[in-house]
């Protein structure tokens, strides 16, 4: 009983997978200030062993990074992973080829940089409220 109610009371973690450190430090900020529990990679290949660890809520990713892109760790996240984890992938790439292979790889939202903040979290709130 008191297990689940520290599952219940517990704040929604969110991963944040960039490797644009003014953008992590801003989302850390905002997130953490809205009482999510926040984990930061800097590559694909963090972001996937941090997933893996830390079982987060929600992944914020972002589609070009260093060692593993966006879209490689989103694939393996979607095949290793057994309960499909919420995912809002961030990109300045402006083709319609990726956000059509990105929805199809099942991100739940995706966001054109520069973004507005209010975007971002609006967007975390509404699919984290669906989260038990």
């Amino acid at each position: 009983m008191a297990e689940e109610q520290n599952e219940a009371t517990r704040p929604k973690r969110i991963l944040l997978v960039d490797d644009d450190q003014e953008i992590i430090e801003s989302l850390r900020v905002a997130l953490s200030a809205k009482g999510y529990e926040i984990f930061v990679a800097r590559d694909g290949n963090q972001g996937l062993a941090l997933a893996e660890r830390e079982d987060p809520d929600l992944l914020i990713l972002d589609m070009m990074m260093p060692k593993r892109s966006g879209f490689l760790v989103l694939e393996k996240i979607r095949r290793t992973r057994p309960v499909p984890l919420r995912v809002i992938m961030i990109t300045a790439n402006e083709g319609n080829r990726h956000k059509s292979y990105a929805e199809m790889l099942g991100v739940d939202d995706y966001l054109h940089k520069p973004f507005a903040m209010d975007q971002l979290l609006a967007s975390v709130d509404r699919l984290l409220s669906s989260v038990k």
